[in-house]
């Protein structure tokens, strides 16, 4: 017979499910819990500042392995910091645990210091979410929960646990079986040969790739298709990767930045196969008007996005790697002259080249400076804003899952926090933040957490003292009235950064920046890295909200040749 606290028990528990990281902040609602992680041999606690900040870091360790994550929140602010963290996994698709304390059983519902019914108010952004009334149930609920937020389109799960039932003794028979993904669907084996037909029939297919395609392990099969039947592929922002960016295949991001010849492909394809994605409208523009001569094959493991923004010749719920592996042998290997003579035609007039390439210091010339000094295995974080639209742009990827970003929720203050989970995580890979001003201001104490860990993180700061894709669209599509969105002090974020233990650079005193990123890149640890930039340079080209795809403005953005 087994005797713990419900404290014990979840400890217990995530050390059998392989938690070996566990950020977090305790409080009053959660010490025992702390307490009982105090003795844990197995789990290496990470204080950090924020809860948003804890959520993140999670998120950086979960989208890098590919494994359900877990941290920590007090009750009441503690758990409401929590919502921003939880909300983006569950755009995202991250497999995301979130453990609060609450106030003991016998105060719920009296208004008690710090209780907030963190149970209601996580239901519209959790994928399932549990309070605990007993410790016996901790027996169930932590394998559940571990098993829900990994199982078909992962999520998050949050799992409050009041003070009285964390300290209660539970005694019970043997420890449950640590919670794993359940089976994935079976195939339809009949949809499988409709989507083999239509795309033997297509004359100008065109693969459509999301991050369920990048994070499924579907790259290699979907790189066979591609090759084998001459299907170039357009990726949405979480699904880069997926193809190489250097592949002749590779049309890069489609939609709201991408290069203009890639949304033309997408109004030419006569077929679009749609491999983990949820039709975007940041990808898709007015999508009324995307891909209007294409039939559509659509594969994704969750049911629920089966005919919700745009309804399918065929549907197939399944898991993207399996279904793929399945269609190959019944794929037609073909050369389709044609239309790759049309990609690379498209590819010469319509391309896109980044601005400043060569210049180190400028916004796309530091992003590749970068890539080529962290080299083909690093993870790569962005906030959000221009940064992230042009690493999107020009980073060259090679590899699925490399780019943790906030795609659904466009979350500022994203980037910094996840790199610290990434390189903690993976401390065998380079890990590089790309950040702007705005965003990094969002969750800047976290930069005390990834010092004290020795996160080896850079940062490179993309600095325009500006809300700079707030800014471009009020120039663009508000008579140019710039208001809120510029700021009138300038931080010194290099001496921010140094006040925190972390070393710290800045290109615009530098008379060698190539040289002072070698030297930045070179050293372990963290690293920030400033880049001034004009708040008046735009990311584009760029399609207009709400606009269609070929309706793209800026340079070379001539969508019709």
């Amino acid at each position: 017979m087994e005797r713990a606290s419900g404290a014990e028990i979840v400890v217990r528990l995530l050390e059998r499910q392989g938690i070996r990281t566990l950020p977090g902040i305790p409080g009053g609602a959660n010490l025992p819990l702390y307490d009982a992680l105090s003795r844990s041999t197995v789990i290496r606690h990470v204080l950090a500042r924020h809860e948003q900040g804890a959520g993140f870091i999670a998120q950086g360790m979960a989208r890098v392995t590919g494994l359900p994550q877990v941290f920590l929140a007090t009750s009441g602010p503690g758990a409401t910091n929590t919502l921003t963290a939880l909300a983006d996994a569950r755009l995202d698709s991250v497999p995301l645990i979130c453990i609060t304390g609450q106030v003991p059983s016998s105060m719920i519902g009296t208004d008690a210091f710090q209780e907030v019914d963190i149970y209601g108010m996580s239901l519209p952004v959790t994928k399932h979410n549990f309070l605990v009334r007993s410790a016996e149930e901790l027996l169930t609920v932590i394998p559940a929960a571990f098993r829900i937020a990994a199982s078909g389109r992962p999520g998050p799960v949050l799992v409050d646990i009041p003070k009285d039932v964390q300290t209660r003794i539970a005694h019970f028979e043997d420890w449950p079986a640590p919670g794993r993904p359940d089976p994935l669907p079976g195939l339809d084996m009949d949809a499988i040969l409709r989507a083999a037909a239509l795309i033997n029939g297509a004359r100008r297919p065109l693969l459509y790739l999301g991050g369920g395609a990048a994070r499924s392990g579907a790259a290699q099969a979907a790189r066979a298709l591609a090759e084998g039947a001459t299907i170039p592929a357009a990726m949405t922002l979480m699904g880069l990767g997926t193809l190489p960016s250097a592949h002749p295949l590779c049309l890069g991001m489609l939609g709201m930045h991408a290069a203009p010849y890639t949304n033309i492909l997408l109004e030419e394809c006569d077929l679009l196969i749609a491999v983990g994605v949820r039709f975007d409208d940041r990808a898709t523009g007015k999508l009324d008007q995307f891909c209007p001569q294409a039939s559509v094959v659509h594969i994704d493991i969750d049911p629920g996005e089966m005919d919700k923004l745009r309804t399918p010749e065929v549907g197939i719920t399944a898991d993207a790697a399996q279904a793929l592996d399945a269609l190959l042998p019944l794929v037609d290997r073909r050369k389709r002259a044609p239309w790759a003579e049309r990609v690379t035609q498209l590819r010469r007039s319509h391309g896109f080249e980044p601005p400043q390439a060569d210049d180190p210091a400028s916004a796309y010339g530091v992003i590749l400076h970068a890539a080529r000094l962290a080299g083909e295995d690093a993870v790569i974080c962005t906030d959000v804003g221009q940064h992230q639209m042009r690493t999107a742009q020009a980073y060259p990827f090679t590899r699925p899952g490399r780019l943790l970003t906030s795609g659904g929720l466009g979350t500022m203050g994203f980037g910094m926090p996840a790199a610290i989970g990434a390189a903690l995580a993976r401390p065998d890979l380079p890990v590089v933040c790309f950040s702007g001003d705005g965003s990094i201001l969002m969750n800047i104490q976290e930069l005390a957490t990834a010092v004290e860990q020795g996160a080896n993180i850079k940062i490179i700061l993309l600095d325009n003292n500006a809300l700079g894709l707030v800014q471009q669209q009020q120039q663009l599509f508000y008579g140019g009235r710039i208001f809120g969105s510029d700021y009138r002090m300038r931080p010194d974020f290099t001496a921010i950064a140094r006040g925190f233990g972390m070393r710290a650079y800045d290109l615009s005193t530098g008379v060698a920046p190539a040289q002072t990123l070698a030297m930045a890149f070179a050293e372990r640890g963290p690293c920030l890295i400033r880049v001034p930039v004009r708040a008046a340079e735009g990311v584009y080209p760029m399609v207009p909200p709400g606009a269609a795809n070929r309706e793209m403005i800026g340079d070379a953005a001539h969508v019709h040749p």
